[in-house]
């Protein structure tokens, strides 16, 4: 049928929209980190610890906002908030590039925050909306947030050694505008069809029946769950992607002597780790959620504790271990939500979970720079190794339900 075919292609481009949004949101979140542990701090006479808190109120922004976004994309237009994402994160990025002064980098940061904060709880609910099976194409979306954390650390690396630490800023932005436009004509040209919605209305079929039906007290102890270890998950991703070219760049001096370098042993772990997503998101759709978890926070926690006093090679090895479980994580929570709420509240509960995860995420900042200045960063992998225990012991008390021991149903 040429109408299916048209509305299936519609649907694998605006599923790539979706996974180059995702991108892009983690890249501008992250170039901040690598400006500021390679140049800026020395260029502003300033400290690493007292120049990063300066993004705080963009990482407070990523979480707030998220439930007004959700909201609005649910009684709005869930692609129209995408559309506005794009073209907002570029700008705003744009604006950091002429910040002269570390309260101006704040404010340019705040509002990269603020259409940072739309892609999560929109997005993802677009992801997942209509799909039976929602492990794989959640990781593979995933995997392109967090080729947006690798290439953050390289592409700024690598354009602070060849052009300055502005051109970071300048030059993602106006690619994200352009693919705004892009996708805002994309959208206005298929008004007419849906693209997760077609034939004759299968994809809310397929969205009816891949949410689980659960009795109220085990709903609130699955949520109470996800949103605890939302939280720890949280605190524990945003450090490491933070801090992880400022630990490479003490760590590894043997082996990167460079921005560039640094920038690129960093896009070599992110990079790499970020496919863990795509086996985990394998995994939980077919075997137990809470085994899959509880083995994903295990070794976080080992992992942690070995990197305490590493440097070297390594020290680069261990990170590439605890990088892929961080990375792994990420699609565990998201499959849960998406099998135990209803489409038409999909969006809100996406923002209400990454407006706790970026809430929490923003107090990474602080907290590094704290650590960082006093006990250096053999302590911050201390905070993260009892941080994962604390999550594999949640991961424990998951009730004995579909949800978590088994796969979505089938239709």
């Amino acid at each position: 049928m040429p109408g299916l075919e048209y509305a299936m292609d519609r649907d694998r481009l605006n599923f790539l929209f979706l996974n180059i949004g995702h991108f892009l949101d983690h890249l501008f979140i992250l170039i901040f980190a690598t400006v500021a542990a390679l140049r800026l701090a020395t260029e502003w006479n300033m400290t690493y610890a007292e120049l990063i808190p300066y993004a705080t109120p963009g990482f407070v922004a990523f979480g707030a906002c998220a439930i007004p976004a959700g909201w609005l994309a649910d009684k709005w237009s869930r692609e129209g908030m995408m559309t506005i994402f794009f073209i907002g994160i570029g700008i705003c990025s744009m604006l950091t590039a002429l910040a002269d002064t570390p309260l101006q980098i704040a404010g340019s940061l705040f509002g990269v925050g603020v259409f940072g904060a739309i892609y999560h709880p929109v997005g993802l609910a677009m992801v997942v909306h209509g799909r039976e099976k929602t492990g794989v194409p959640l990781a593979i979306n995933g995997i392109f947030g967090n080729m947006g954390v690798a290439s953050a650390a390289l592409l700024t690396g690598y354009l602070i050694d060849v052009m300055d630490w502005r051109a970071a800023f300048v030059l993602p932005g106006i690619l994200s505008i352009a693919i705004g436009i892009v996708y805002g004509m994309f959208v206005h040209s298929g008004r007419h069809v849906r693209a997760a919605d077609h034939a004759s209305g299968a994809a809310a079929k397929k969205a009816a029946a891949g949410t689980m039906a659960i009795d109220r007290s085990t709903l609130m102890r699955v949520f109470a769950i996800i949103f605890f270890s939302t939280a720890i998950g949280g605190l524990i991703f945003q450090s490491t992607t933070f801090a992880l070219p400022k630990v490479f760049d003490e760590r590894l001096t043997d082996l990167a002597t460079t921005a560039t370098a640094v920038g690129s042993y960093a896009f070599i772990v992110f990079a790499a780790a970020a496919f863990a997503q795509l086996v985990v998101g394998y995994m939980v759709d077919r075997y137990s959620v809470r085994m899959v978890f509880a083995v994903v926070a295990g070794l976080q926690a080992v992992f942690f504790a070995v990197m305490i006093q590493l440097s070297g090679v390594a020290a680069l090895l261990v990170s590439l271990g605890f990088m892929l479980v961080v990375f792994g994580q990420i699609p565990i929570n998201d499959v849960l939500v998406g099998r135990i709420t209803r489409s038409e509240w999909r969006s809100r509960v996406f923002a209400l979970r990454y407006i706790v995860t970026f809430s929490v995420a923003a107090t990474a900042v602080p907290m590094i720079a704290g650590i960082h200045s006093t006990w250096g960063f053999s302590m911050l992998f201390i905070v993260m190794a009892v941080a994962a225990t604390l999550i594999f012991l949640a991961v424990l008390m998951l009730p004995n339900t579909a949800a978590v021991t088994g796969t979505a149903p089938a239709e």
